[in-house]
């Protein structure tokens, strides 16, 4: 019996583990091969300046609001348009990595804003390779 519980539990770490080193990964994998989002004028999106906002001290709990409304655009884009999908594993990932930082954010911004504003800052660059993925998809993001 105790065995099994043991068992459990490192496989447990074990999967917890991988799931994070394969999110940073994915993440890092992606800035490396294209340069991130600009825009000329106003962006369309809040995650394309929500970084250099989060560096500046800026209050979380708006930030937190606009990257939730951007996740939302995404996922509209993604369920109406017919060539958009984020059926892949490495896409899956993504949006369950961003769900997780999401939910750390809301553990951790009372007690701990270092950590929420990390959570806010992965939650972005999630969303920022996730419409970079869909803008691969439909041929409107042309590479630097």
């Amino acid at each position: 019996m105790l065995v099994s519980v043991l068992t459990i539990i490192c496989s447990a770490v074990l999967l917890a583990y991988w799931f994070r080193y394969t999110c940073i990964l994915l993440l890092q994998n992606a800035e490396q091969r294209q340069p991130a989002m600009r825009t000329n004028g106003a962006p369309a999106f809040g995650f394309i300046g929500i970084q250099e906002r989060i560096r500046e001290g800026q209050e979380l709990d708006p930030l937190h609001r606009a990257l939730g409304r951007d996740y939302e655009v995404l996922m509209y884009l993604v369920a109406h348009a017919s060539r958009l999908n984020l059926g892949s594993l490495e896409d899956r990932v993504l949006v369950l990595d961003y769900k997780l930082m999401q939910l750390q954010f809301r553990l951790t911004r009372a007690l701990f804003p270092a950590r929420a504003r990390g959570a806010l800052t992965e939650m972005a660059v999630v969303l920022e390779t996730l419409a970079r993925r869909m803008g691969d998809q439909s041929g409107a993001y042309n590479r630097a």
